[in-house]
């Protein structure tokens, strides 16, 4: 491979040059890697790359730090591992966030495989483009980033709804893959590769996907501790040690498998009662823990686009922030799509703050320094 792609959404065939390597990026088919995968997978991340893992906004996996020449021989052992497609192109396709907790045979599982198996049906779509298949009694993933999305309405049917808009369409059941995939060609048809994403479209919705049903009322967010799947953890902004993810795994039999949320957060399946309590200094433990209400990249000088440190400036002020912190090293916004109610955006090495918006919105103060945020908050 003679050049790597900078400036846009990787996978693991066309990764990212970041201040610390090589970033790449691995969306694991429905959001599960089995324990044999996790060992593996955390094996190869020490190998090829830093022994750093991300679980994304996405629900997707980042190895980071990996070297130029250990590029190859990590895809080979993703490939051997069967998490990711041997085709490049439907790699690029695959990006579909599910709903964690679905269960084998469910609407969930049933839609997501049958979207996965038509990839090659998709248009090119820009890169961040995704769906998410959200089938389960309620909503979960009405705040995770996604532009088609297959919902549960408030009558109990399932609809078709576009990023953006408060209301879906309803579709009929085994008809759903075939809508995302048709909703999409529209997208691409009607000019919305130049918009980049569903929700700056400005065109209007077919007839067939005319928006007339509200989705239901979301679910209770996941929550840290017991889970009828077995465990669910935190990970400090998203982010686990290879070598602490498997010293876990491998001490704790009972598990069989680890579901990725785009929450912070990953569920521990297991087939018995977990008896290993997990390090708290690796994991989050407390479901009070202020951390978990923030989103922070890794800023810099890790990835090259931020000007300023984000991750510490987070953990100091998550305490004495009412609501969600985002810390963003630059006007990207990465770590989260959405609108905080506290965001700051790093700007030429200084932080401009801003409420209830999204990263690189206009401040309500610009240019401030650490020691200004921290005593803005009553942190210093």
């Amino acid at each position: 491979m003679s050049a790597f792609v900078k400036g846009w959404c990787p996978n693991a065939w066309r990764p990212m040059m970041a201040g610390d390597g090589l970033l790449v990026r691995i969306r694991p088919p429905l959001g599960r890697v089995t324990r044999e995968q996790t060992l593996s997978l955390c094996d190869a991340a020490a190998t090829h790359g830093n022994g750093l893992i991300d679980c994304t906004s996405r629900a997707n996996l980042q190895i980071r730090g990996v070297r130029e020449d250990s590029w190859r021989p990590l895809i080979d052992t993703l490939l051997d591992l069967g998490l990711i497609d041997p085709d490049p192109i439907r790699e690029a396709r695959a990006n579909i966030l599910v709903a964690p907790e679905w269960r084998i045979g469910d609407d969930t599982h049933r839609i997501a495989e049958h979207l996965r198996a038509r990839l090659a049906d998709l248009p090119e779509l820009p890169g961040k483009v995704g769906f998410a298949i959200d089938a389960g009694v309620a909503p979960v993933l009405q705040d995770a980033p996604a532009d088609f999305r297959i919902e549960r309405a408030e009558s109990g049917a399932l609809i078709l709804r576009a990023d953006g808009g408060t209301f879906g369409t309803p579709v009929s059941p085994g008809t759903e893959a075939d809508r995302l995939i048709a909703l999409a060609h529209w997208f691409v048809d009607s000019g919305g590769t130049a918009s980049g994403r569903m929700v700056r479209h400005s065109a209007t919705l077919p007839d067939w996907a005319a928006p007339t049903t509200p989705p239901a009322a979301s679910a209770p967010p996941l929550r840290i501790g017991k889970h009828s799947l077995g465990l669910a953890l935190g990970l400090p902004f998203g982010r686990i040690t290879a070598r602490a993810l498997a010293r876990y795994v491998d001490t704790e039999q009972a598990i069989q498998a680890i579901r990725i949320t785009p929450w912070h957060i990953a569920i521990c399946e297991a087939d018995a009662a977990l008896r290993v309590e997990p390090d708290p200094i690796d994991f989050i433990t407390d479901s009070a823990s202020p951390t978990l209400h923030v989103d922070a990249c890794v800023g810099a000088p890790a990835c090259p686009q931020g000007s300023v440190e984000t991750r510490a400036l987070a953990l100091r002020l998550a305490p004495h922030v009412t609501g969600r912190l985002h810390v963003s090293g630059c006007a990207k916004g990465c770590a989260r799509a959405a609108p905080a109610d506290v965001t700051l955006t790093g700007r030429e090495g200084r932080y401009d703050l801003s409420f209830d918006a999204r990263a690189g919105a206009p401040p309500s103060r610009a240019g401030l320094d650490a020691a200004q945020i921290l005593a803005h908050f009553g942190a210093a």
